[in-house]
């Protein structure tokens, strides 16, 4: 039974060609679009690589701070020495890392000036994210314990800066201190690993960051495992209950969230506050925006299937006459649109893949690398299969009611 509707359905595209054509047309492009969206929303909310431990850690990179007598909020970057006192002394985590943001520097060299990203981290920044090296090493605990003026630099830096020449061992001057470069790491250009330049915490020219409980800081809390992250969390909330400002008489009230990666964007987007980060909203909202631009084409391809109906009508009343019934009619439609669905959602995986590959060498969004994993290519299969069917159950319901006399002149 199944081989005969596929060969009906066969026959069917053969000989509607146009039609069928435009109708890939429409499932590819509304596919390519999903599904670039798909991969670059798993990407940033659960990825894999260098942060593909991000499913056992936490991460904050803002405190709101206030007076119980004053209306007023402060949302500030971290300082160091908060970090430092409250969230590192945590109970039965792996790791804690404090690190700096992103900053602009500017890079000398022989008359030549570069600006870069620079950031500046602990070594147990290092054991957290999972950064693949290329050449040489990362500081270890020994470069930060003795403030050591080494540098880590990126595989598009260290071309950059160093034009067919070895990276390691180069110097470098960053705002008149002089680093050596000991490694070079893969691009990478996620939430906390996307940065040109990487050195100890410990070579700022001042010390006075250790004593700022606002500043340019985040943190990293890494869990054993996955089961442990809803405890450190509440360890985190209670810690910041503890802060004690440097002047009381100003802020007297700290809160601080230890968030996922879908959480850390969550509150970023929707401007959240409170231990409700907005991520289920966030999450509907996505969804419902994809739903709506794939009704869109859907409702098109309502359209052009009942159209192909009305032109095979003479064909419905041949085959009701000789005791087709509806049951029959309406399977044969839906899955001769499902199967062209499933077409163009593998003729859309292969385009999304070669609009991802554009995009990576576009350098629209610097040192991104997505794969369409299983994940993202069951997804794919899915839409399409969701496509077909909500494009194909309308036409197919005005098809059965076709009355036989009808068909057979032509008339729906």
């Amino acid at each position: 039974m199944f081989r005969n509707y596929l060969l009906t359905a066969w026959k069917v595209f053969m000989r509607r060609k146009l039609f069928t054509a435009i109708n890939l047309l429409c499932i590819v492009l509304t596919l390519v679009v999903l599904l670039v969206v798909t991969a670059l929303l798993q990407n940033a909310f659960f990825p894999s690589g260098v942060e593909g431990k991000s499913e056992r850690f936490v991460q904050a990179i803002t405190i709101e701070a206030r007076h119980t007598q004053n209306k007023g909020v402060r949302r500030s970057p971290l300082g160091f020495k908060l970090i430092d006192k409250y969230i590192k002394p945590l109970p039965g985590v792996e790791a804690v890392s404090a690190f700096t943001m992103p900053e602009t520097v500017s890079v000398y060299q022989e008359g030549r000036v570069s600006e870069l990203l620079m950031r500046r981290t602990d070594a147990e920044y290092w054991n957290i994210l999972d950064f693949k090296v290329l050449q040489g090493r990362v500081p270890d605990q020994a470069d930060v314990d003795q403030g050591r003026f080494v540098a880590v630099v990126n595989a598009s830096t260290a071309r950059k800066l160093f034009p067919g020449l070895p990276a390691l061992a180069q110097k470098i001057s960053i705002g008149g201190q002089y680093f050596t470069v000991i490694g070079v790491v893969e691009d990478a250009m996620h939430l906390n690993a996307y940065a040109d330049i990487w050195a100890p915490i410990t070579t700022f020219p001042s010390t006075d960051y250790r004593s700022q409980m606002f500043g340019n800081f985040s943190f990293m809390v890494l869990a054993h495992t996955a089961a442990d992250l809803p405890r450190i969390k509440r360890d985190i909330e209670a810690a910041a209950k503890t802060v004690v400002f440097d002047d009381p008489k100003v802020y007297n009230i700290a809160r601080i969230w230890g968030d996922s990666k879908l959480d850390l964007f969550s509150r970023m987007l929707l401007q959240q506050e409170g231990a409700d980060s907005g991520a289920s909203t966030l999450l509907l909202i996505i969804g419902g925006l994809m739903l709506l631009f794939m009704a869109l084409p859907a409702l098109n391809l309502v359209n052009l299937n009942t159209g192909r109906i009305l032109e095979r009508s003479s064909e419905i009343g041949v085959r009701k006459a000789f005791g087709a019934t509806s049951g029959h009619l309406v399977r044969q439609l839906v899955l001769e649109n499902v199967l062209l669905c499933l077409a163009g959602g593998l003729i859309g995986l292969a385009c999304a893949r070669l609009v991802l590959w554009w995009l990576e060498g576009s350098g629209l969004i610097p040192y991104l690398r997505v794969d369409l994993n299983l994940a993202v290519f069951g997804m794919g299969l899915l839409l399409a299969t969701v496509f077909g069917l909500l494009s194909g159950v309308l036409p197919a319901w005005k098809m059965s009611r076709l009355d036989p006399v009808h068909a057979l002149k032509g008339a729906a």
